[in-house]
């Protein structure tokens, strides 16, 4: 939730020029960007890891660069989404009769 700090004066609403995000808000951002670097490493270490895994946690980073908490919470999501499918994935592969090179 943002919050916009209004002032009303007598010509009408005077605008200060500030926005306080709640701080729980950035809290449950940075926890959802934390989970998805966890599943990103542990698909990694099976040799799942999605390819755009890691282009959705930067740009999660990068909306809460700016403030846009809401936003980075989703593509956090979505990342970590890809992290554990990802690893599911390579766990149900294994021994599936695939070529040795995709184990390397």
């Amino acid at each position: 939730m943002v919050k916009t700090f209004l002032l009303a004066t007598t010509c009408g609403l005077l605008w200060l020029g500030g926005t306080m995000a709640d701080p729980s808000v950035r809290a449950a951002a940075e926890a959802a960007i934390g989970a998805a670097i966890d599943t990103q490493q542990a698909a990694a270490a099976v040799g799942g890891e999605w390819r755009d895994t890691g282009k959705l946690i930067d740009k999660a980073k990068q909306a809460v660069a700016t403030g846009d908490y809401n936003a980075a919470q989703m593509l956090a999501q979505k990342a970590e989404t890809q992290g554990k499918l990802g690893e599911a994935q390579a766990r149900n592969q294994i021994g599936a009769g695939n070529p040795a090179y995709l184990y390397d």
